[in-house]
């Protein structure tokens, strides 16, 4: 079942705040929660198609018809040649789902759309009646994505190079042109947007810190400090990453 109680204390102010690397691996544990349950049986996995949520040796386990949609066709090339896969821009107003689902989940996908509105009213559209939608993204105002909405596609692909040498064009964790709109902490504002889509918010935590300065010692260290100030006083306007977790209403 989803947890409805100490989730909900991040709201609005991050009670239930996390470490990045622990919120990561919370998310993964959520995507695999919700594909667990008794009401779930469709998932659409939005942007998975280079790295899928959830591991394809798991899905036939969890008994979950599993599909994944992207865009690009490169990218889902990329996917387990077993994996269902659907070309479609799922933030474009004439979108048309190909079915309805229990479960829709994205990860580091909403940064990159430039219509966020449009995306959830699409995600909402593909749900059935009390289907969830889980989501994980980066954050403004944490620096490294601050730098990466302002400075020119090329500077940041070099930076990300030394920070990330792993963040190749053709490898399977590319790097794309990052917008960050509707993408935020839990404030008030936010979690607006996303209750004027129509959602129930069931989940939004906060996370902080990130490992883009995991290279320079000294920056590293600092931002462990602030990452463990964060953690006990947590500010919304600050975090670096989040994931929400949404219901359409019966």
């Amino acid at each position: 079942m989803i947890a409805r109680g100490p989730e909900r204390d991040d709201l609005p102010g991050g009670a239930a705040a996390l470490p990045w690397g622990e919120g990561r691996k919370a998310f993964q544990a959520k995507a695999y929660e919700l594909c667990a349950r008794d009401d779930v049986g469709r998932v659409c996995d939005i942007g998975g198609g280079a790295n899928p949520i959830i591991a394809s040796r798991d899905v036939h386990g969890l008994g979950v018809e599993y599909t994944l949609l992207d865009v690009s066709e490169t990218e889902l090339a990329k996917a387990p040649q077993e994996m269902r896969r659907y070309v479609a821009d799922i933030a474009a107003p004439g979108f048309a789902s190909p079915q309805l689902f229990d479960l829709v989940i994205s990860r580091t996908v909403l940064e990159h759309v430039a219509d966020p509105a449009q995306f959830h009213r699409n995600v909402f559209a593909m749900l059935r009646p009390g289907g969830y939608a889980l989501h994980l993204y980066p954050t403004l105002y944490a620096l490294p994505f601050v730098v990466n909405r302002l400075l020119p596609e090329f500077g940041v692909r070099q930076l990300l190079l030394v920070a990330q040498p792993f963040r190749t064009a053709d490898g399977q964790h590319g790097k794309f042109p990052a917008l960050y709109r509707w993408c935020r902490g839990p404030t008030r504002r936010q979690l607006r947007h996303l209750e004027r889509v129509g959602y129930e918010i069931i989940v939004y935590r906060p996370l902080y810190g990130h490992d883009y300065y995991k290279r320079v010692g000294a920056l590293a260290y600092l931002e462990q400090l602030k990452t463990r100030a964060l953690l006990r006083h947590p500010v919304p306007w600050l975090t670096s990453y989040a994931y929400v977790v949404l219901r359409r209403p019966d």
